[in-house]
């Protein structure tokens, strides 16, 4: 079942690149390299891109639960969701983020951001991002349940800190 999502997953990332190529042509067309430049035609295709790209992983995420959870017998839901690894990630993944945090919190202090604490969230988003990449090249526990659970709790953890950081850190 899980095969589904896979090639829902690949049908979409070229569909993903049809938009940017469609987005990208306009611009050309219209020669505007930044922004919209009061195109509608442009906002309405920067538009349907960002959607795509806003929403279509979250769809994913949840196709692959709703899979694992239609083919895994409920009594080994909980064995998929706790795995080996839960502490593992709740703990690797923020330590993996202060450096990117710190660096993108860093940056931000340059520019004075007007909700500070809004800033910082975003650069936790971003931290917990890289981190969980790093991370999830050596975890073992790869079911959809585990990743949407643990790697959320990391995430707003990371995010969590950085409102903090961000609204002690980026006031001016």
């Amino acid at each position: 079942m899980l095969s589904i999502t896979a090639f829902y997953a690949a049908l979409l990332a070229v569909l993903f690149l049809v938009l940017s190529v469609r987005v990208i042509g306009w611009r050309r067309e219209s020669r505007v390299e930044f922004g919209h430049g009061e195109d509608s035609e442009l906002l309405r295709r920067m538009r349907v891109h960002a959607n795509f790209a806003e929403y279509v992983p979250f769809t994913l995420l949840l196709m692959a639960l709703a899979c694992e959870l239609m083919v895994t017998p409920p009594s080994l839901w909980m064995s998929k969701l706790v795995g080996h690894n839960s502490l593992h990630c709740l703990s690797l993944i923020p330590l993996f983020a202060i450096g990117p945090l710190a660096a993108l919190l860093y940056a931000l202090r340059q520019g004075a951001p007007a909700r500070p604490g809004l800033a910082g969230v975003l650069a936790g988003l971003a931290a917990s991002g890289i981190a969980a990449i790093f991370y999830a090249t050596n975890c073992t526990d790869d079911s959809p349940l585990f990743v949407a659970t643990w790697y959320s709790l990391a995430t707003a953890i990371v995010a969590g800190i950085g409102y903090v950081a961000g609204s002690r850190l980026l006031r001016w």
